[in-house]
């Protein structure tokens, strides 16, 4: 019986668990937002708020926590002097989880993970992404019409 365990197990070992977690969290930070499945997103959001809230404090143990799970010097450096600062009078709630629908393959359930104040860099690029193919299918829908239309000698 599974009383009062909490996490989810996603279907890994623990050190692949670990590294998965450390890797979203890594990607969050460099990227601000990360589309990813609702799940993984969820149990990340505790390690990254845990994380902040570390980068809140500022001082060095603060920084040596953080490093054990974000291991890229950069990016620490960037939570440090830049994410962080801007997070000083909020008391939590440093992430956000939008629900973007389901993955074509395996119909795994989709989330863009963003952090609060870097709002809509991930939706923003997604919709760009959707009107070019849109743009791109009605091309080709014109070139197949054209050529469809032509008598044949």
């Amino acid at each position: 019986m599974r009383h009062l365990k909490s996490g989810r197990k996603l279907g890994r070992t623990t050190s692949h668990r670990k590294a998965m977690m450390s890797n979203l969290a890594t990607a969050l930070f460099e990227h601000k937002s990360i589309v990813t499945t609702t799940p993984k997103a969820k149990e990340a959001r505790t390690m990254v708020e845990r994380l902040i809230t570390f980068a809140k404090r500022g001082d060095l143990n603060a920084r040596r926590m953080v490093l054990r799970i974000v291991r890229d010097k950069n990016v620490v450096k960037e939570l440090f002097e830049s994410i962080a600062p801007k997070y000083e009078n909020r008391n939590g709630g440093y992430t956000r989880i939008i629900k973007i629908g389901r993955r074509k393959g395996d119909n795994a359930p989709l989330a863009i993970f963003e952090l609060v104040g870097y709002e809509g860099i991930k939706a923003e690029r997604l919709e760009k992404k959707r009107q070019v193919r849109e743009e791109k299918k009605k091309e080709r829908e014109k070139e197949s019409e054209s050529s469809g239309s032509e008598p044949a000698e």
